[in-house]
């Protein structure tokens, strides 16, 4: 199991990855690009030049959390937020995804600084996809911690856990 993420002489990070470890990563990764593919734009030509998107709220839970809503108690302020940011948005979260797609791989993998962020960035929209997806609520660890290994949302529980340590150890190497 990799050790983490730690500084690189570059001003960078460095990682050991194993095949099984890069594979889970490109597969999280790939998961939530597909999530975040370009959503849908306006019926008016001119807004869909401009990439204006939908005002609404998405329906589906995980993409409600990578994409909130920018004001609690102001739906139309809400609205009005996410049409013109989420294009803008999805894009940059499919370009960090691609990043960390086209830079995880099996052995040693150096991250410039800028690759790094990406990656925290990616990271942080997988933990939260699976999070949504888990139920996972702050008493996550003491769930882990009181599941036995035979339980079916062990493995799912521990990919969370190891996502959070990579994220963890990188924030820290960046540091």
């Amino acid at each position: 199991m990799s050790t983490g993420f730690s500084s690189a002489h570059s001003g960078g990070v460095t990682i050991l990855l194993d095949a099984g470890e890069a594979s889970i990563l490109r597969s999280l990764v790939a998961q939530v690009l597909g999530l975040v593919e370009p959503g849908a734009t306006g019926e008016d030509p001119l807004e869909r030049a401009l990439g204006i998107g939908s005002a609404k709220v998405p329906s589906d839970p995980v993409l409600a959390r990578l994409f909130p809503s920018a004001y609690a108690d102001d739906d139309e302020a809400s609205a009005e937020f996410r049409r013109y940011t989420e294009a803008t948005l999805r894009e940059g979260k499919r370009a960090d995804a691609e990043t960390l797609l086209e830079t995880a791989e099996q052995g040693k993998v150096e991250l410039t600084p800028e690759q790094a962020q990406a990656w925290l960035r990616a990271l942080n929209d997988v933990r939260l996809a699976l999070g949504v997806r888990l139920e996972v609520t702050e008493e996550v660890h003491e769930e882990l911690a009181e599941m036995t290994e035979d339980d079916p949302r062990y493995p799912a529980y521990v990919t969370y856990d190891w996502l959070t340590y990579l994220q963890d150890t990188l924030v820290r190497a960046l540091w």
